[in-house]
């Protein structure tokens, strides 16, 4: 895996890049299939309490998905540990759907009860609770960001002329619009 690591308001040192490369390098015995990993360290000074000062986000891309997480601590190691366990429970989940879809093919499984009622199969499979549909008037990122206000909402889908395909907008923590513009894999 090749891993990338920055910082922001915050000096990489050996010590740090080491502990970095160690910890985070330990999320490709879990799962051997990722390409590549950015580890982003920041320092807030603009935080209102200590506890909120070092974050550590780290994104990790494989072919078919990107796991991402973020922590936040008042220790950049304590931050980097928190981030690592989060991304651990992410990659055992994704490795775990890989699994279960392959499962499915199998003809003998024997681990599994020999009579499943429909009702504990219905539980263990999640479900799409609710299909909304709604008509999208082309509009560019301003517009889209006043929609977004007038609704109240944190997100906002739209078709974005400029781009000529469906974006989201969404706000993020600091108050600032995040845009997501989809790319085929």
């Amino acid at each position: 895996m090749e891993l990338t690591i920055t910082g922001k308001n915050l000096e990489i040192n050996d010590t740090l890049r080491n502990y970095v490369e160690k910890k985070i390098g330990r999320l490709d015995r879990y799962l051997p299939t990722i390409i590549d990993g950015r580890v982003e360290l920041t320092v807030d000074e603009g935080a209102r309490a200590a506890e909120d000062r070092q974050i550590a986000q780290v994104t990790l891309r494989t072919k078919k998905v990107i796991l991402r997480a973020e922590e936040v601590s008042a220790d950049i190691f304590a931050s980097i540990d928190a981030v690592f366990e989060k991304m651990q429970r992410q990659a055992d989940r994704y490795k775990g759907k890989r699994w279960s879809k392959r499962a499915e093919g199998a003809e003998v499984i024997e681990d599994l009860p020999l009579e499943i009622t429909e009702e504990e199969l219905a539980e263990e499979r999640p479900s799409v609770a609710r299909v909304k549909r709604f008509r999208m008037a082309p509009m560019d990122e301003e517009e889209a960001i006043e929609q977004m206000e007038l609704l109240g909402h944190d997100f906002y889908v739209f078709f974005n002329v400029n781009e000529n395909q469906i974006n989201v907008l969404y706000r993020r923590r600091k108050g600032e619009y995040g845009l997501i513009q989809p790319e085929l894999a």
